[in-house]
């Protein structure tokens, strides 16, 4: 059956936009490099998740970007301290920096593990009338010690649409790490390299794509009419 009739009574009319194309082509495209923040999610001296993040991160320098790494070591668990500690602090403002992320994580248990976790636990939906992860795009990658599975790259896809992020379609999971780097931690050409160059390179063609755009993606009725109906309640407020 045909729908004939865009009948919409519950919608505010007001508030109803119609997707339009010409509003993602009238935005300035920046000048400036896109840029990423690496999350890795090992303290071992020799962290396979930490070399595969640094593999990836050169590979996006040698493709024009801007990159920093967050150093985890002495970030404190979840409301196990306060807002204020320095290496939230430094998180959080290197999130609010970022146009696009890394996360690199070891599979321990079957999952990604806890210094993965508590990074991205630390990062707030909103701070304030911002979000910071918001629009952004994201790369997963693992590492395993054993056979290829891709357990851990899974959960970050979720965490990563929790956190309202432009995850891409393409992801790396690398088995038998320990096999897969040289003794100063670069990777061995593989197939499993080729494939973070893969990721790498779709990550800087979907953040070069949407960075501009990112605001009108991520506009949204529910929050335009929320908005509405909030400033309306101040209004009323200061008539009375």
């Amino acid at each position: 059956m045909l729908i004939h009739s865009p009948d919409l009574p519950n919608v505010r009319a007001d508030l109803f936009e119609s997707p339009s194309s010409s509003q993602l082509s009238a935005v300035p495209a920046s000048k400036h490099a896109p840029r990423f923040l690496l999350l890795y999610g090992s303290l071992r001296e020799r962290s396979y998740s930490r070399f595969l993040a640094e593999e990836a991160g050169r590979l996006l320098l040698a493709m024009g970007a801007e990159v920093r790494m967050f150093d985890p070591k002495g970030l404190p668990l979840p409301d196990d301290a306060p807002d204020s500690h320095p290496k939230v602090q430094e998180l959080r403002e290197l999130v609010l920096w970022a146009e696009g992320m890394v996360w690199c994580t070891p599979e321990r248990h079957g999952a990604m593990t806890g210094v993965m976790k508590t990074q991205i636990d630390w990062i707030p939906l909103s701070a304030g009338a911002v979000r910071p992860t918001q629009g952004k795009t994201l790369a997963v990658l693992e590492v395993s010690g054993g056979s290829q599975s891709f357990n851990a790259v899974n959960q970050l896809r979720i965490l990563g649409r929790w956190m309202r992020m432009l995850t891409i379609p393409n992801q790396s999971s690398v088995p038998k790490a320990f096999l897969e780097f040289d003794e100063g931690g670069r990777m061995k050409p593989s197939a499993y390299y080729d494939r973070v160059v893969d990721v790498m390179e779709e990550l800087m063609k979907f953040t070069l794509l949407t960075r501009d755009v990112s605001p009108y993606l991520t506009d949204r009725y529910s929050q335009r009419k929320e908005s509405a109906e909030a400033l309306s309640l101040r209004v009323s407020q200061h008539s009375i």
